[in-house]
């Protein structure tokens, strides 16, 4: 840094040395910083959100700590989360366990995509991505009687999946 100013070389760097620029509920976090910026979009989670988070103004930077941006990605993800239950009203959803597409890499979201043919437009970002993906999850019908059933099948008979696709059983082994 030069009178405050960042000459790009600290960036290449990284910010090992930087804690979060957050105060949480009128602390001031202590944690190193990760590569996540606190965003006007960001910031504006956080603001419809209620979260007790406010910049330190006095920072001279805006990354964020991992910390804390899990807990704003919960944030975002519990408020599409009951986005879909308002609109859908499906009970069954409400109780299925979430998954967190956010925290997957975007050429992992990519496989998928092109593994389910999602259709989406090109050029789409990873949140979008993440969203159109997560939609077609919860999209899948799934028979849970069955897949217990072959669950417990499977792991009395000590198989997999892999063995009887192959035309295997662990018996001939």
């Amino acid at each position: 840094m030069n009178n405050g100013f960042s000459t790009g070389e600290e960036d290449s760097r990284g910010n090992s040395d930087q804690i979060c620029c957050l105060v949480d509920d009128s602390d001031r976090c202590r944690r190193l910083a990760g590569n996540a910026s606190y965003s006007k979009r960001i910031q504006k989670t956080v603001a419809l959100k209620r979260l007790k988070l406010n910049i330190d103004h006095q920072a001279r930077h805006t990354y964020i700590c991992d910390y804390h941006k899990t807990m704003i990605q919960c944030a975002r993800t519990k408020q599409r989360r009951n986005k879909d239950s308002e609109d859908d009203s499906n009970e069954a959803e409400i109780d299925s366990p979430e998954v967190d597409w956010f925290q997957l890499q975007v050429n992992t979201l990519r496989r998928y995509k092109k593994h389910y043919k999602v259709p989406t437009r090109p050029g789409l970002n990873k949140s979008q991505l993440a969203d159109a993906i997560q939609k077609h999850f919860k999209s899948l019908p799934v028979n849970e009687k069955e897949i217990v059933t072959y669950f417990i099948y499977m792991v009395k008979t000590n198989g997999n999946k892999l063995d009887h696709k192959n035309g295997m059983n662990s018996d001939s082994l």
